[in-house]
């Protein structure tokens, strides 16, 4: 058993598969885990997010995990994570994603790790999976949370699933919820004439309404029936734009580029970014946000979106249920249903009234509901918890940041 002593700060070991998790999804906390006397490494596959986590003050420890089922990948992966977690010692492990779910709590448990807690993001098996793929998956998340003292769920709804399933037992997990910054995702902040100069540097024509799509460019986020949907809305609509921002995931076998808008007659219609750091600023340029996902957790986009006042249309699925209430901040689609995808698009862009109702609703929900200090507390105060029941030192700082949040 890995026991850390007293005068040291308690380290805690964030296992993502990838830098880039660990770069815009968890960064911040991160940071105010640190700002609590925590001593935070991050673990994952070295990428090139690895000199920003650097830079932030974010010790980084590189092992290569894919991001698919690979048996032999696989074994190797949980082989690095135990020898690392032996030499780090960490007193806590904090794992993210599916395979770092599995992998890194079954590592922390042969290396003796006092205690270990797992973030789900969201079930990777969902109703419309082959049920012998889908049983494959609640079998893996049944192992891993064999080996979780607690599990945070981002949404309500995966709570429900887990206790259904048998995954875990109801005292086991707890609800997290996820934010965002919404001082950063903030249009009051923002220069008018900065976001003209960009608009015109994106090629976005003055008078285009503009709807935009943030995601990895997967058909598992919908880019198929969104760009279908969008060839709707631009034939009754002609000057409308669609703003795409987001990387190839060309590790995921459903991975798109941006050549699939010409199979749409999209091309011109169309701008690609790729990954930007500037996203206040798009979110800004855009009248709508859409997201047409199979599966999510509790997705950001969104949640940004309705930060910065832009109405929001998204899946009629668990995850984004948490983000967009239908009628309030934006509208629900079907799942697939490209018709009632590309009507709830035009519903809004032909509504200015119902646009300026559901974008200062969004503002007000992000304020109340998505500001990512909320999550931060939650989980500093598992982390404090489950240190007095296993008679371990809490910091004073960690302490004192309770006290404030209570």
């Amino acid at each position: 058993m890995i026991h850390s002593p007293v005068h040291e700060r308690p380290k805690v070991a964030h296992i993502t598969t990838i830098d880039l998790s660990l770069r815009y999804l968890l960064l911040n906390q991160l940071k105010s885990i640190e700002q609590a006397d925590y001593e935070v490494v991050g673990i994952s596959t070295p990428g090139p997010d690895v000199p920003s986590l650097t830079a932030a003050g974010i010790r980084h420890i590189p092992v290569k995990m894919t991001r698919n089922f690979t048996p032999f990948a696989d074994l190797t992966a949980l082989g690095k994570l135990v020898r690392v977690l032996r030499q780090e010692r960490p007193t806590i492990v904090h794992t993210h994603n599916p395979k770092p779910g599995l992998l890194g709590q079954l590592a922390a448990r042969m290396a003796g790790v006092p205690i270990v807690i797992n973030t789900l993001h969201g079930f990777y098996f969902h109703d419309h999976m082959p049920p012998r793929r889908r049983r494959f998956y609640i079998t893996t998340e049944k192992i891993a949370a064999r080996c979780s003292d607690i599990i945070l769920s981002q949404n309500s709804e995966d709570i429900q699933t887990a206790i259904a399933e048998g995954i875990c037992r109801p005292e086991q997990i707890k609800q997290l919820g996820n934010g965002i910054d919404v001082r950063r995702f903030d249009r009051g902040q923002l220069n008018a004439a900065k976001l003209a100069e960009k608009r015109l540097h994106l090629g976005i024509p003055k008078d285009a309404r503009l709807v935009g799509f943030v995601g990895r460019l997967v058909a598992e986020k919908g880019l198929p029936e969104l760009l279908e949907a969008a060839r709707i809305v631009h034939s009754q609509m002609p000057t409308t734009r669609f703003l795409i921002v987001g990387p190839i995931d060309r590790e995921k076998p459903d991975a798109l580029t941006p050549e699939i808008a010409a199979q749409y007659g999209l091309s011109h219609a169309c701008i690609f970014t790729g990954i930007r750091q500037d996203m206040p600023d798009l979110y800004a340029l855009m009248d709508l946000f859409v997201l047409p996902s199979h599966r999510e957790g509790f997705p950001r986009s969104p949640m940004e979106a309705s930060s910065m006042g832009v109405p929001c249309v998204v899946t009629d699925i668990r995850g984004c249920r948490e983000a967009v209430t239908h009628g309030e901040n934006g509208l629900l689609t079907p799942l697939g249903d490209v018709q009632s995808l590309a009507d709830a698009m035009l519903t809004i862009l032909r509504n200015p009234e119902l646009a300026a109702k559901m974008s200062a609703a969004g503002r007000q929900m992000a304020l109340a509901r998505f500001d990512e200090r909320h999550v931060f507390a939650r989980v500093k105060a598992e982390y404090s918890r489950l240190l007095q029941a296993k008679g371990i030192a809490v910091p004073e700082a960690a302490q004192l940041s309770q006290v404030s949040a209570d």
